[in-house]
């Protein structure tokens, strides 16, 4: 095919069906593991994975100081995620024979166990099923830098890990009150948290090490050593306040386990820019493009050089543009899934503004298989919109854009020249808005991921705030 009188045409499904199938992430754990585990047999390795039901699964390490209340959150978490959940003592207790009655002892004498014991008994426990189907949620390990650089060296990593920090003086008034259920390990407080059970409440005991010197020792062995740990996790490592209700604390360390964390694997932006007249799409669509080097599709601008090129949708727009009338959706569709359609789209990725402004036409963006991955609706009141477009002009000479309020003319001769468009008069801009307004909501029900930006502010910290959603993949739904 002659490239010069005909432009490739892509189907769009290729690259969403890898997107949601999570294809190129797929890839790129597999080369992980090659890497990691470097296996005699690479092929039946690569065999092996791809044939668990579920290859990214939590993997989440919960660290801080006694009494912040690592036990409780990582319970918590456990039980959310469906994970396993791995201690220092049922880590222990499912070790193999030998290795636990050793350990064991070495607890008891409170000597330190050697790391290469504790990665070997940590590698042998996530072998397990509930491991590598689930996934799992690990409390208070690694407790220095060298176990955290020993789990790495093993191919152990967390995907997210969370510090639950408080000040000293916190901890100890916490701890003095702390009481464990001896039944079911259950974690309380006298003051904060006691259980409504008589029952339960009749059989609490005191946590052994608890006192305010062993607190106070305890304390001064984890700031020597949080900062080493800390380091080797600094891609995954987000800090909590616990100083504060169990609940909140929950809510954000959940909130958090929910995001997704950045991935090399290949990424195709596919974005939509959603917002009333003089939302500034345009502006933002132009200064997307220009940083990631993805191509500006506007509608409008679409629409206006199939008319130049005398191409047959063009030549079927011509009677309802010199109307000025809304171009039927089938042409528009037709105009907008062949732009989409060309190589340097698929490959590339797009920015889409000024369509669709219907659920209609989202819909049949749809059908057509053009799934945007990011959508933004640009919010901006009305009375802002009419005040940055009614009062706008144009320089006839230079084509220089200005605004009597943000950007005047510098001299009166530039402004007894300025020309105004006749879309600006506020009755038309009043009619746009109306009609965004009218179809705005089912938009928002059609792109139920879609995310609200406050645009009326300066046009480089709405960029801002649209480029930390795209940079940064959606946030996980667990079930």
């Amino acid at each position: 095919m002659d490239q010069t009188k005909r432009p490739l045409l892509i189907p769009p499904e290729f690259g969403t069906y890898a997107e949601k199938h999570g294809i190129f992430d797929l890839y790129k754990r597999l080369m992980e593991q090659l890497l990691i585990n470097k296996p005699s047999d690479p092929l039946a390795f690569l065999v092996e994975l791809l044939k668990r039901d579920n290859n990214d699964v939590p993997q989440v390490i919960i660290l801080g100081p006694p009494a912040s209340g690592k036990k409780t959150i990582a319970k918590l978490c456990s039980n959310k995620l469906r994970t396993a959940h791995l201690t220092e003592d049922n880590m222990v207790a499912e070790a193999e024979t030998d290795t636990k009655v050793k350990v064991q002892e070495m607890m008891k004498k409170k000597q330190t166990v050697p790391t290469d014991v504790w990665v070997k008994i940590l590698t042998d426990r996530m072998k397990l099923a509930d491991c590598i189907k689930k996934g799992w949620v690990m409390e208070g390990f690694p407790q220095t830098r060298e176990q955290a650089l020993a789990l790495q060296t093993a191919g152990v990593y967390a995907k997210h890990t969370v510090i639950l920090d408080a000040p000293d003086t916190v901890l100890i008034e916490r701890a003095q009150g702390k009481r464990i259920d001896p039944k079911t390990g259950d974690i309380y407080h006298t003051t904060f948290d006691l259980p409504t059970n008589p029952e339960i409440q009749g059989r609490l005991e005191e946590v052994p090490g608890y006192k305010e010197e062993e607190m106070v020792q305890k304390l001064i062995e984890y700031h020597r050593h949080i900062d080493g740990v800390l380091d080797c996790y600094q891609k995954t490592v987000k800090t909590i306040n616990a100083d504060q209700p169990k609940a909140d604390v929950f809510s954000q360390v959940y909130t958090y386990l929910c995001r997704n964390p950045r991935s090399n694997a290949p990424h195709t932006p596919r974005i939509v820019l959603l917002g009333p007249t003089g939302s500034g799409k345009g502006v933002q669509a132009a200064l997307l493009a220009n940083k990631y080097n993805i191509v500006n599709v506007s509608c409008g601008q679409l629409v206006k050089q199939s008319i130049a090129d005398e191409t047959d949708n063009g030549k079927a727009s011509i009677p309802y543009v010199d109307k000025d009338m809304m171009v039927p959706d089938t042409i528009v569709q037709k105009i907008v899934s062949n732009r989409l359609s060309q190589l340097d789209c698929v490959s590339r990725g797009w920015v889409l503004h000024g369509y669709p402004r219907t659920r209609e036409q989202g819909e049949m963006l749809a059908k057509e298989g053009f799934l945007p991955n990011r959508v933004f609706f640009l919010n901006v009141p009305n009375d802002s919109v009419i005040e940055r477009l009614t009062l706008r002009s144009t320089d006839p000479i230079t084509g220089d854009r200005y605004h009597s309020l943000y950007n005047p003319p510098r001299t009166q001769e530039v402004k007894d020249r300025l020309s105004k468009h006749t879309k600006d008069e506020e009755s038309k801009v009043k009619a746009r808005l109306s009609q965004y307004h009218a179809y705005v909501e089912e938009l928002a029900d059609l792109y139920t991921q879609g995310q609200q930006i406050n645009a009326d502010q300066d046009p480089h910290t709405v960029f801002e705030c649209i480029e930390s959603m795209i940079v940064n993949p959606l946030p996980k739904k667990f079930m």
